[in-house]
């Protein structure tokens, strides 16, 4: 089997966190940890795009997913190159034939509820409709109650400082998850765009994997992961009304308040099956 398509890339991963000093309630000095936060910002072709704040730890994947979720490029076979250069706290991506209507793609755009500024270019909302998630695979209770556990298990800059969203993808195994990829960021659009650019780095087929975050679902949350085709979004946090009508339209499996057992299955109930009996009330 060939491995996939790799562009030529920087490896400028910025450290998640920095140490300052705090006092606390006692007066006392701590050396205490916070997350890291820096401006990034993108080019494409030499022509400036979006400047991201993110933690710097993936940058590369941050590019390539931000281009394919906004639907600037349409496959990592397009992108010669990815290279970041944090003196100047730029990402520079060089294209193998440039991106057809960049212009008039970045001149509509809608500006969504994402932590910092999170943007859906063009027709994408438009085109959403034409996506068409599995419906031959199934999420069951005993899988997701597995995937929360994982997910509590992790370790996570968030334990460490606080101030992060994260994101995993998952595999969707009988009565079992294991958790391939774990991004945290300042916003969880970054670290859900850094997941998907390490999707198409290492040619991951998101169609029957579970993608979790500890952000709100929100409708840019939804749209990103129907691109990539993921069938399966649960948060441990809430929803939106746009990412609810969003989720229903499109047919996805949308799972919100998901902490140790306990959930709120939302939308695309066909895909799920419960697998544990109801705890009886005294």
């Amino acid at each position: 089997m060939n491995a996939p398509y790799r562009p030529t890339l920087t490896r400028a991963g910025r450290p998640a966190t920095y140490s300052v000093e705090a006092l606390n309630e006692r007066g006392e000095a701590l050396a205490t940890p916070i997350a890291g936060e820096h401006p990034l910002t993108l080019y494409v072709d030499k022509r400036e795009v979006v400047t991201l704040m993110t933690l710097g730890q993936a940058p590369e994947c941050l590019a390539i997913g931000y281009l394919r979720n906004q639907r600037l490029v349409d496959s990592i076979d397009a992108i010669a190159a990815v290279q970041v250069d944090w003196e100047t706290d730029s990402v520079a991506v060089t294209t193998r034939k440039g991106v057809k209507g960049l212009g008039a793609k970045m001149k509509k755009r809608t500006v969504t509820t994402g932590c910092g500024q999170g943007t859906v270019f063009g027709d994408l909302m438009e085109e959403i409709d034409a996506v068409r998630l599995r419906d031959d695979v199934r999420l069951t209770e005993e899988t997701l109650y597995s995937l929360l556990d994982a997910v509590r298990r992790h370790e996570t800059i968030y334990k460490a400082a606080g101030a992060v969203h994260g994101c995993a993808l998952a595999t969707n195994a009988p009565g079992a998850s294991e958790i391939l990829s774990f991004v945290e960021d300042v916003g969880r659009h970054n670290a859900v765009d850094a997941i998907a650019g390490q999707m198409w780095l290492e040619g991951i087929d998101g169609s029957d994997k579970i993608f979790y975050t500890t952000g709100r679902l929100t409708s840019e949350m939804v749209i990103k992961a129907t691109q990539m085709r993921i069938p399966f979004l649960v948060s441990r946090s809430g929803l939106t009304k746009m990412g609810h009508e969003i989720a229903t339209r499109v047919g996805i499996t949308m799972i919100g308040r998901a902490v140790n057992r306990h959930y709120l299955l939302f939308t695309g109930k066909h895909r799920f099956v419960k697998t544990t009996m109801p705890t009886a009330l005294a």
